[in-house]
């Protein structure tokens, strides 16, 4: 095969970040790569909350379609997009180095940082697990609801007068719009979302292609990805869950934690562990296990029930 189709959404960020999985498979495999944009649900519904509509599982239906038939034969996802489980006949085949997985602080006056915001201070943020951090970190601020994508939500700092956007560090560098960032959030103060930063590479099962694709595959990304990902598995967590995980590997062994929270704030159940590199995933999933049974199991319940 000397061309590849490789299905991604059309937004302006999961282009740039097409291209980059795009330059990879063209010097790792020797191919030609044809990106094939596709718009998805999550994108063409702005008015409401993904919780509301069915979770961050409506940015992937589509593009795996295209995979499933035939359409395309690769797909880069944000790899946070990803519901805990996938196709049956699909695989995730690589995850590339990640990208600084924190939460940005872009504010309209310029050089503020979280606690310098005014008392009361309008902050806007789509992510159930961001207004959850920000409300226990800022009770006195005004949590707005933001969708879009990364322009709008910009643009929209200025036009709908809000003090701050909260977003992600890796999209905002990966456009070129570092500069644009007030405070990068230290993970005490915000931990990121599960997976947040990486690329992830989805093929079909079987095939001869995905598994060369595997050649992108990050080592220490791949591993600190199965530890947040066994959290989010084993929570059968989605966007209507505030759940927050960050994993850093070093000398063999993965060190992870774990955030699950009421949406108000009111309650943060934090947990950390680590374990070897080979044991991430189960790490995860028993990281879960100690949530579930300090209070998560009620505070999901509570979020399932719209309590």
């Amino acid at each position: 095969m000397t061309r590849v189709r490789v299905a991604t959404r059309a937004s302006e960020l999961a282009l740039a970040q097409a291209r980059l999985v795009a330059a990879q498979l063209e010097a790792a495999l020797g191919v030609a790569v044809e990106l094939v944009p596709l718009s998805t649900t999550g994108d063409r519904i702005q008015s409401i909350s993904l919780a509301q509509v069915g979770g961050k599982g409506l940015f992937v239906k589509e593009i795996e379609e295209a995979l499933l038939d035939g359409r395309a034969d690769l797909a880069v996802h944000s790899a946070k997009d990803l519901p805990a489980e996938i196709h049956p006949d699909l695989l995730l085949v690589a995850f590339p180095e990640r990208a600084d997985p924190r939460d940005a602080l872009v504010t309209r006056v310029r050089g503020q940082t979280l606690d310098a915001l005014a008392h009361g201070a309008r902050v806007g943020t789509g992510s159930v697990r961001r207004t959850a951090q920000l409300r226990a970190a800022r009770p006195d601020l005004e949590v707005v609801p933001l969708r879009g994508n990364l322009g709008t939500r910009l643009r929209r700092l200025e036009s709908e007068g809000l003090d701050a956007v909260v977003l992600a560090c890796a999209g905002l560098d990966r456009l070129g719009l570092a500069e644009r960032i007030d405070e990068r959030l230290a993970p005490e103060r915000m931990l990121p979302a599960v997976a947040q930063g990486t690329l992830a590479i989805e093929g079909r099962r079987g095939d001869s292609l995905a598994r060369d694709a595997a050649a992108l595959d990050h080592a220490a990304t791949a591993v600190r990805v199965a530890a947040e990902r066994g959290c989010l598995a084993r929570l059968g967590a989605d966007c209507f869950v505030p759940l927050a995980a960050l994993a850093e590997t070093a000398g063999g062994v993965v060190r992870l934690r774990a955030l699950l929270a009421a949406p108000d704030g009111g309650r943060v159940l934090r947990v950390h562990g680590e374990a070897p590199a080979g044991e991430a995933a189960g790490l995860g999933a028993g990281l879960a296990e100690r949530l579930l049974a300090e209070g998560g199991r009620e505070l999901l319940a509570a979020l399932r029930s719209g309590a």
